[in-house]
């Protein structure tokens, strides 16, 4: 089957892997027909590693696929050939402590579609039933595709026990930030501030609803949160995960304010102003990826209450998948997020 492989730093070739074998019992073989590209994606192939893991070349990206049921193995019974399925790559090899108390994103027995198997960027995946998600007939494969992320942002919103009419910050409003802002007034935020340093993505973040978005290259998401707040935010999320993103974070909370971490920092040795977190008595929560939000990030988008168009901005065949990756790594034609379809 065809895939696109990363073979270097900043370097995607199109090359050939092995058809997939027969699906097994409770498994699904699955065609890919379409996959978001992710900011955890951009770490390898721009910086050669994502949380300090580096890959083994040559190997496939990507983590938000969907695509169409081809064949079920043994005991699946409720998924016809052709059915349309936004696909979980968080896969659980068995269940454990954290399975059984519903955290299964601590799984400890598990795999990583793009990480520990071969990612999205392939024609086809043979995946266990029960990382599957049945999605109407009638929805485009890019929307099912916007399944996984919106769950992580469904994710943040439960760690930060975001209450109606509490006030919201957002530091960083790459894809994962914007959607927060989005998500934050659905939940009901009476104030919502974005910031970031790419000027369409400002702009973006006041078309999605944020009551104030900043350009950190010209003011302190600090002063515009205080502002509107007068003492911080409730809540804050940092989707940027750079040392002064984080600190900016910290600084944005109002005593026992909540912060969450979706960004994934490049390094693992970050400074952070300890001192202002005590004083605010602040509850600081690292997140690891969504936790079975896929089904209601589905009926959000059934509803039409989160909208995928407002994110994915571009479209790329999977041959062009090097110039998608090197628009969002550039910043380049006001992208926020590429579709790649095949």
């Amino acid at each position: 089957m065809k895939a696109l492989q990363l073979v270097a730093p900043k370097r995607l070739e199109m090359g050939t892997l092995p058809d997939p074998p027969d699906p097994g019992p409770d498994e699904v073989l699955v065609r890919l027909r379409s996959t978001g590209v992710c900011g955890s994606d951009m770490h390898t192939f721009s910086e050669g590693h994502i949380a300090g893991l580096e890959p083994e070349y040559p190997c496939v990206l990507g983590h938000e696929p969907a695509g169409e049921v081809v064949e079920c193995g043994p005991g699946v019974s409720d998924l016809p050939s052709g059915a349309k399925v936004a696909v979980e790559p968080f896969v659980v090899r068995a269940d454990c402590e954290f399975t059984r108390t519903g955290r299964q994103n601590l799984a400890l027995h598990h795999a990583f579609m793009g990480k520990d198997y071969d990612g999205a960027l392939r024609e086809f995946a043979v995946m266990p039933r029960r990382n599957l998600v049945r999605v109407p007939d009638a929805m485009t494969f890019g929307d099912a595709a916007f399944i996984e992320p919106l769950s992580v942002v469904l994710h943040t919103v439960e760690l930060a026990e975001l209450r109606m009419g509490e006030s919201v910050a957002v530091i960083g409003a790459g894809p994962i930030g914007l959607i927060a802002v989005a998500v934050a007034r659905l939940c009901g935020a009476s104030v919502v501030v974005a910031a970031d340093r790419v000027p369409h993505r400002v702009r973006r973040a006041e078309q999605l609803g944020a009551t104030a978005a900043v350009n950190v290259s010209d003011e302190s998401p600090v002063g515009a949160v205080m502002d509107l707040t007068g003492v911080g935010a409730h809540v804050v999320i940092d989707a940027a995960g750079t040392a002064d993103s984080i600190n900016s974070a910290i600084a944005c909370l109002r005593p026992g304010g909540r912060m969450v971490l979706v960004g994934i920092p490049s390094r693992s040795n970050i400074p952070v102003n300890f001192w202002t977190a005590l004083d605010r008595e602040a509850r600081i929560h690292v997140q690891k990826r969504s936790n079975g939000n896929d089904h209601d990030a589905l009926s959000l988008l059934e509803r039409g209450l989160i909208r995928s168009a407002d994110i994915m901005s571009h479209r790329f065949p999977l041959e062009r998948g090097q110039e998608a990756f090197e628009m969002i790594a550039g910043y380049r034609d006001e992208v926020i997020k590429p579709l790649i379809e095949w």
